[in-house]
């Protein structure tokens, strides 16, 4: 169960929705022509950092991309503030962090298909 407060939930959507349109406009051709999705955003109690976590489809190297994407906080921060800025009284600092639940699920997956589970005996 989630211990962040309503405040903080209803602050990480915007910051979720707002990012993914300065990712989709601002940002479509700088990321090698990755296709970047935002699977989460936590903010914390006092809403100064934003922890965001990003799935790459089409993507040759994610942490390559990643890396890229940091390189570029200062600019999409400041695209974020451009376009929230009027509406919260702070720009949350942006931590960037590779989301790899797909791919962990995908391996825990296969892990359970290659099982050779003998029938129990009677």
């Amino acid at each position: 169960m989630s211990t962040e407060t309503k405040r903080q939930q209803k602050f990480a959507r915007l910051v979720k929705e707002e990012l993914s349109v300065v990712f989709q406009r601002n940002f479509q051709h700088s990321f090698d022509n990755a296709f970047i999705t935002i699977t989460a955003v936590r903010v914390t109690p006092d809403l100064s950092i934003a922890k965001v976590y990003l799935s790459f489809l089409l993507a040759k190297s994610p942490t390559t991309l990643l890396e890229d994407i940091e390189d570029n906080n200062k600019l999409i921060r400041q695209a974020l503030s451009n376009r929230i800025g009027k509406s919260v009284r702070i720009i949350p600092e942006l931590q960037f962090f590779l989301d790899d639940s797909a791919e962990y699920a995908d391996k825990m997956d296969k892990l359970f298909e290659n099982l050779h589970i003998p029938p129990t005996s009677e």
